[in-house]
């Protein structure tokens, strides 16, 4: 791609992600693990989960929060999560006109650790951890490998053999880049951050069960004190806190794609009483589980009309 200042090509971006989008507000595009999205409407913040993933925004702003702590991300600014974490977000100043435009690409363990090898970058203390998310300022090379992405899809059929070199290329410039110590230090194996993601992979995939936290502990090799000390730094919550979330979050999607009851639904995330379900869903998203419900659905229709 021929050198172009960063603001012409978050306007090739924008483009892009619109074209993408269409009338969407949420895209899972041909490209493994990209997703385009678009708002056109304000709303409250929303609960959600941010999957180990880099987020850009090509037209507008975000607020995202993780427990007591606002990430703002802006066309100057990324989002990385190194972690599966619970936010609330809220996509800032929309409106038919400027809609928010956003991409996010996902990764996975095993593709970083593999470039940390190939790039020979330096290997992260196995004691030190932060926070398993953060912001970084973008930059030309980082949005020109986005760019290269959203043009396969014109072209499908070079997808399987050119998108893992752009994934490749994106996910390299984070490694070397201002946030980089910290994927290195979430990704590297024998890391205690990877420990305690292995734990937290486990989490994704357990919860509905009854959780220790002297498993999970376990699980990561620790101690449980270590264990909750280092969970807290990477999530901004503790581990009983971070499995209510999972439980609430995917009960919300029962509700909704599955039809279920608030009942039904609060047994089968681990719930063993209804009533203290519906107390803590409503905590969490303002309202009682049939009226969170019906609203989404009543959203969706209007979107639709």
């Amino acid at each position: 791609m021929m050198q172009v200042d960063q603001a012409e090509l978050m306007r090739i971006l924008a483009n892009s992600v619109a074209s993408v989008t269409g009338q969407e507000v949420a895209v899972e595009t041909q490209v493994p693990g990209l997703s385009a999205f678009k708002i056109s409407t304000m709303s409250s913040p929303m609960a959600g989960f941010y999957e180990p993933s880099v987020c850009l925004i090509a037209q507008g702003a975000k607020r995202v929060q993780l427990g007591k702590e606002t990430y703002y991300y802006d066309t100057e600014n990324y989002l990385f999560s190194g972690l599966h974490l619970p936010v609330m977000a809220q996509a800032l100043a929309v409106s038919e006109t400027t809609p928010y435009l956003g991409l996010k690409l996902t990764f996975d363990q095993k593709e970083i650790t593999q470039l940390i090898a190939d790039g020979h970058l330096p290997t992260p203390s196995r004691h030190g951890n932060g926070r398993g998310m953060a912001t970084g300022q973008l930059t030309p090379q980082l949005i020109e490998p986005f760019i290269k992405l959203l043009n396969l899809l014109d072209e499908p059929e070079h997808i399987p053999a050119l998108a893992p070199l752009y994934r490749k290329e994106i996910f390299y410039r984070l490694l070397v880049g201002e946030q980089g110590s910290l994927l290195r230090q979430l990704t590297a194996m024998g890391t205690q951050s990877s420990q305690v993601a292995k734990s937290i992979t486990w989490l994704k995939m357990n919860f509905a069960q009854a959780v220790r936290v002297e498993d999970l502990a376990e699980i990561a090799s620790m101690g449980v004190s270590t264990y909750h000390h280092h969970f807290r730094t990477m999530a901004a919550m503790s581990p009983l806190q971070y499995v209510k979330q999972l439980r609430l979050q995917e009960a919300r999607r029962l509700m909704l794609s599955e039809d279920l009851d608030a009942a039904s639904a609060s047994y089968k995330v681990g719930y063993e009483s209804p009533s203290q379900f519906s107390r803590e869903y409503s905590r969490l998203y303002g309202c009682s589980p049939a009226k969170d419900i019906s609203n989404i659905r009543g959203s969706l229709v209007h979107r639709s009309a």
